[in-house]
């Protein structure tokens, strides 16, 4: 599996509708992360190839989305991306989690394991 790139509407549909909804309902079977990125970001260029070798490693379990802060300008507004990269993860069920700054690939892992598909594998 590759990263995918996302757009507002596709967000809406496949992981949350804030038109809608209050309270934060994920729509989703397996967690995420997303990544909010610019083409013209440095950091967001060492991170892209980590992304890629992560959604080949948790294929099955975990999908990556790309979304692009100059052309998704109402998403990025809606949480408030005011630095890139930044990255929201989230587990199937509980909240999101927010972290902006590039993340070496342990840390993401780390991440993964800890809170997006461990708390899935023992349930």
């Amino acid at each position: 599996m590759k990263t995918i790139h996302l757009t507002t509407e596709d967000f809406k549909n496949q992981v949350f509708d804030y038109t809608t909804e209050k309270e934060w309902k994920f729509k989703g079977d397996l967690p995420v992360i997303i990544d909010f990125y610019a083409d013209w970001c440095g950091p967001c260029k060492m991170v892209a190839p980590i992304l890629e070798e992560l959604a080949q490693e948790y294929a099955d379990k975990l999908v990556i989305y790309k979304v692009d802060t100059e052309i998704e300008q109402e998403l990025s507004a809606v949480f408030g991306i005011r630095s890139i990269p930044t990255f929201l993860f989230i587990p199937v069920q509980g909240q999101p989690m927010m972290q902006p700054g590039a993340l070496p690939k342990h840390v993401f892992k780390e991440v993964i394991d800890e809170h997006l598909i461990a708390p899935v594998e023992k349930i």
